[in-house]
């Protein structure tokens, strides 16, 4: 009986399978390469967050725009100067304004502004305080 056909039968799908075998490692080697490509940026997407979040408290506050107005710094600058909240009412006599109700509820309507902007903040009704 010959087998040498069934040999070489055998020879061509050991061919097969080694090729498919080698390629299949190449594919794997690939595959971890880019593993740990990947494991690397996460590491360093990681190392960025951690920096830049134990930098935030060093940055300086942004302070929001204020509205085009003389008043809001002038108001601004009464509460850098005052040592505890204050009224509408006290705004006003530091501004210079005369005390006409119409003036009054105009800076009463200022120091809300300011409240929403998050620049003051209103301890208790209608008494103003900048904010921490």
């Amino acid at each position: 009986m010959n087998i040498q056909p069934l040999l070489d039968a055998l020879d061509l799908q050991e061919d097969a399978a080694r090729a498919l075998a080698d390629d299949l490692r190449a594919q794997i080697d690939d595959l971890q390469s880019r593993l740990r490509e990947a494991e690397t940026h996460l590491e360093h997407l990681a190392i960025t967050r951690k920096t830049v979040t134990g930098l935030a408290d060093r940055l300086p506050a942004v302070a929001p725009d204020l509205p085009e107005h003389p008043d809001y710094p002038r108001i601004l600058d009464a509460f850098n100067h005052a040592t505890g909240p204050l009224r509408a009412k006290d705004v006003c006599e530091d501004l210079g304004h005369e005390l006409l109700p119409k003036n009054v509820e105009g800076t009463r309507a200022k120091l809300k502004r300011l409240v929403k902007l998050g620049i003051l903040t209103e301890a208790d009704t209608g008494s103003f305080a900048r904010k921490p």
